[in-house]
């Protein structure tokens, strides 16, 4: 088993070549880092739904649980979690940029009982499972054989009896007015999601017959809630 990167290790030359080649500009850059991760640029993104779906995926947990995120996300939405958990609950944010890395830790750095630490989703992420699994917006963003990867080792991750959520894009419905507008989008500037809109996640690991899976979809169809509980022994 692979171990993650350490902090010294995880740099530019490290980082995913579709990270690198795809969005930079988005998650790589510091000069657009602090406009992208206002609250106001989030909500807009998402067509004024940000709240509600950081609200129903924050939900899932409950206070005192262990709880893995996976890849920071903008906006509040870890401190929301960290807040969410409690003190008596723990908070791990996972992800494989340094700028990321360094501009959650200092949202949360009130947050005594949250940590964040570098490392590749895509690659075994060691023994230590959780109470729950929260995947907010990543999965569209990665390529196919990537995020099979990333929901096979988020799923390896969660306890018996525990939990992981999956909130993402779905195909809209066809009489959904954003329908073209979210065409134009994925074809533009989110090259990996069109995979993921038709696709099952629970059909992305061989893990997922150990889990109950539920799902549900929002806004016209645009987006998905995909709730995992992996059954006890």
């Amino acid at each position: 088993m692979s171990p993650p990167p350490t902090e010294s290790a995880a740099s530019a030359d490290v980082l995913p070549d579709y990270l690198r080649e795809t969005y930079t500009w988005a998650y790589l850059s510091h000069r657009t880092l602090p406009w992208l991760d206002r609250s106001l640029v989030v909500s807009a993104i998402l067509w004024g739904n940000a709240g509600r779906l950081m609200r129903a995926a924050v939900a899932e947990f409950s206070p005192g649980q262990r709880v893995l995120q996976a890849a920071c996300v903008y906006g509040v939405f870890s401190p929301m979690l960290a807040a969410r958990v409690g003190e008596n609950g723990t908070l791990d944010v996972v992800d494989v940029a340094p700028i990321q890395i360094a501009n959650v830790r200092r949202k949360l750095a009130a947050h005594t009982h949250a940590r964040a630490r570098l490392a590749d989703l895509s690659e075994p992420l060691g023994s230590k499972t959780y109470d729950g699994v929260c995947c907010f917006f990543l999965l569209h963003e990665v390529p196919e054989d990537q995020r099979r990867k990333i929901v096979d080792n988020l799923l390896a991750a969660v306890e018996p009896g525990g939990k992981a959520v999956f909130v993402d894009y779905h195909r809209c419905a066809r009489w959904n007015p954003l329908a073209p507008v979210m065409n134009l989008v994925f074809r533009t500037l989110e090259p990996y999601a069109p995979s993921l809109l038709d696709t099952p996640i629970e059909s992305m690991s061989g893990r997922a017959g150990e889990f109950d899976w539920t799902h549900r979809t929002l806004f016209g169809g645009l987006y998905q809630h995909v709730v995992a509980i992996r059954r006890k022994a």
